[in-house]
């Protein structure tokens, strides 16, 4: 490890070890997965892990979250939950990460009075870049988020866990389902195991960084390697199974992936307001 990773590293390390035990909310996710390695080498038992089963989340993010906790030998609880039973979640409003936050956080902390520990959360440098109304709930809450105090950004922590040995530093980056709805289009969980279908046909394909967003009725494909989609019987393969799975349109969407998306047609008088903590 070169001597500014090692810095920051070690830097994270001792922002652990200040607390006495944590809880670290752990997705399976690459940042989650990085926090959760210091906080066991920093506090060792004291570190604990709670995962979400959610119909936010794939299957196989959650059985990742578990492997990797079993060959770390960390405690990890996890807590189902329904999103979509939160109020006004379902109908996707631009503060939908608070409320999902909020609550999720909300759930989190009897664990964590229970033992006396501090919640902490993955949030990197990076994350301050994009719309993150989330990062309210986290305030309100009195959770932590180690990698950005430490100066951490995405490449740093994919360079650390590759210096570990631990495969998910060549995991793509992921978000919740809910995230491929425009703001104010309902969501189901017929539309989310829609989306879901969609993008596991699209990474057994071999595609590595992709996003189906939906559009009602309409998928539009987020690639990152759009010159494949050339190939006139990927595309038809493509489109027939994406019927299949219940679109009656399929679109490739020619600026390829990106992060955050739907937030490029907020205003940034919606994006302040949506930062303002709900009435919940």
């Amino acid at each position: 490890m070169n001597t500014e990773l090692q810095t920051k590293y070690d830097n994270l390390i001792n922002i652990i070890k200040d607390m006495d035990s944590v809880v670290v909310a752990y997705s399976g996710g690459v940042d989650s997965t990085l926090l959760l390695k210091a906080a066991k080498q920093a506090l060792g038992g004291k570190a604990i892990a709670v995962t979400i089963d959610s119909c936010l989340y794939p299957k196989r993010e959650l059985e990742e979250a578990i492997a990797f906790c079993k060959a770390e030998g960390v405690e990890q609880i996890i807590v189902e939950r329904d999103e979509l039973a939160i109020d006004g979640f379902s109908e996707n409003p631009t503060n939908r990460c608070y409320l999902c936050k909020h609550s999720m956080l909300g759930e989190i902390e009897p664990i964590a009075k229970e033992r006396g520990a501090t919640i902490l959360e993955g949030a990197n440098l990076d994350d301050d870049v994009d719309f993150r109304p989330g990062r309210m709930a986290v305030l309100q809450h009195g959770a932590r988020s180690p990698l950005r105090e430490a100066g951490l950004r995405k490449s740093d922590i994919r360079a650390i866990l590759r210096e570990f040995g631990i495969s998910f530093s060549e995991k793509p980056s992921y978000a919740c389902l809910a995230s491929r709805f425009p703001y104010g289009e309902t969501m189901t969980k017929e539309k989310l195991r829609r989306i879901d279908s969609a993008e596991q046909y699209l990474l057994d394909l071999g595609f590595r960084q992709i996003r189906v967003r939906s559009h009602e009725n309409l998928a539009r494909i987020e690639a990152d390697d759009i010159d494949r989609f050339f190939d006139k019987d990927l595309r038809e393969n493509i489109a027939r199974k994406f019927k299949e799975i219940g679109f009656a349109y399929v679109s490739l969407d020619l600026v390829g992936y990106r992060t955050g998306a739907m937030n490029e047609t907020l205003s940034e008088s919606v994006k302040q307001q949506a930062k303002q903590p709900a009435q919940v």
